[in-house]
């Protein structure tokens, strides 16, 4: 069977191939996730029971491109890309399928006004960002995911020695590497005491400093989205947000509540959202606004200033009443398995290693819309 690999994929889309990335789930699934620009036609069906009832719909598709088939776990696409050869189109199966997408690492370095490099690394099938802060050969890595390959890259390529392993808070949509990687290396995990329930943590608190070769880096802290959130800010250039702050719109506030791991209720959280959010909103409008995610399948590096996403940003125009009614009436969609993420990332529970990528599984949906 032939079959394209995730890491290939990645390249190839990133290089603007001229490819057609077929995707045959229900179209249900597809909405919820997916890949950009991919293509769903819904014969999964079809192709599961009796592929021949599929050939005639497949037979439509353009004979000029590569076709990359894929489903969630690479099974059904493997049948899709069967039927598709059959009918003589150029094609190969995504292996892992979606599943495999969500492994996806990629990084790049993000422009700074102070006197070290940061490098933003994107998971584009979650829409995930993490960062690395290098400075007189020492670094930091700020919420790692569990795919540590990527950061050890990094840190071979700059010549650089970690140091610290930060999480900006417990995150509810992929489990963390952040306590692994600090293992590894036998660093500090920081994480705030609030989402630190049942870790061994080096603990965050709101004013301190954390230095980074010559670099200072202020903590802030920022609950809302959960009690321990931190953001911090780097020489007055860059400020990490964690799930605080996004480029176009702020964190969920429930999340903590429904997983059973917070005692405050969703009113109360978007109140101190709201708070910790003014606090932000002080810095200077040029500064870089750094946040865990994006909702799109994102290319590195994705930047805003801070006066950019003051324009952008509608959740950001709301008086303190209408923010509150808005986040604690307007719930989206919950993260795939988001209490027992939740729960493995304050210490609660453990995932054995063969079932994370399982548990992982779909969007992030860590922002309120």
């Amino acid at each position: 069977m032939s079959e394209m690999s995730p890491e290939a994929l990645g390249e190839r889309l990133h290089a603007n191939a001229d490819l057609l990335v077929l995707d045959i789930r229900h179209e249900e699934e597809y909405y919820d996730w997916h890949i950009p620009d991919s293509t769903n036609v819904d014969v999964y069906d079809e192709l599961r029971d009796n592929p021949d009832a599929a050939k005639d719909t497949l037979a439509d598709l353009p004979d000029e491109k590569e076709i990359v088939t894929v489903c969630t776990a690479g099974v059904v696409s493997q049948t899709a890309t069967e039927v598709l050869t059959d009918l003589e189109y150029d094609a190969k199966t995504l292996t892992d399928g979606m599943n495999g997408w969500s492994r996806v690492h990629g990084h790049a370095p993000i422009p700074v006004d102070f006197d070290g490099i940061l490098v933003q690394v994107a998971r584009p099938g979650k829409g995930c960002l993490s960062h690395v802060l290098i400075a007189d050969g020492e670094a930091a890595v700020f919420d790692p995911s569990h795919y540590l390959d990527e950061y050890e890259t990094i840190l071979d390529d700059y010549d650089a020695d970690l140091v610290s392993v930060i999480d900006t808070h417990a995150h509810a949509d992929h489990v963390s590497g952040a306590a692994d990687l600090a293992d590894q290396h036998d660093v500090s995990y920081y994480l705030h005491p609030k989402d630190a329930l049942a870790l061994d943590a080096t603990p965050l608190e709101d004013g301190q400093t954390l230095t980074i070769g010559s670099l200072d880096i202020e903590v802030i802290h920022t609950p809302g989205h959960s009690e321990g959130s931190v953001s911090f800010d780097i020489e007055d250039a860059a400020l990490v947000t964690g799930d605080t702050l996004f480029h176009e719109s702020v964190g969920r506030v429930e999340l903590g509540v429904e997983s059973g791991i917070e005692d405050s209720d969703v009113e109360q959280n978007a109140e101190t959202l709201y708070e910790s959010l003014q606090r932000l909103l002080e810095r200077p409008d040029d500064t870089l606004v750094l946040p865990a995610h994006d909702p799109g399948s994102p290319e590195p590096p994705v930047t805003a200033t801070l006066g950019d996403v003051k324009d952008r940003n509608e959740d950001l125009d709301r008086d303190r009443e209408d923010f509150v009614a808005e986040l604690a009436s307007d719930i989206p969609d919950h993260p795939p398995n988001f209490e027992r993420v939740k729960r493995t990332n304050v210490g609660q529970e453990s995932v054995p290693d063969n079932e994370l990528a399982d548990l992982e599984l779909g969007p992030n949906n860590c922002a309120a819309d």
